[in-house]
């Protein structure tokens, strides 16, 4: 069962945004960019380093630097819980 992207970020989850640099296979000396965005947990990162794996063991085009950046998107100062709601007019 997958969880919405609500209760992941409720969870802990942020918004993880890296940019790939890698190399063509057939012109190693020419980079080309590659954006991936995913929710995953900070510090550890699992599922972008799970993806940095992937395109290791599966993409011809050898990277050749990852720049990365992290965001909650709910920080705990930001979420609180209301009881109760007034409607004027």
């Amino acid at each position: 069962m997958t969880m919405s992207e609500t209760e992941m970020m409720l969870k802990g989850y942020g918004l993880t945004t890296a940019e790939f640099f890698y190399g063509m296979p057939d012109y190693v000396h020419v980079l080309n960019s590659f954006v991936w965005q995913e929710y995953d947990v900070a510090p550890d990162h699992p599922r972008l380093f799970e993806f940095i794996e992937y395109w290791q063991r599966e993409i011809e085009g050898p990277l050749h630097s990852v720049r990365f950046n992290h965001r909650k998107m709910i920080a705990p100062g930001e979420w609180r819980n209301v009881v109760g709601e007034f409607t004027l007019h």
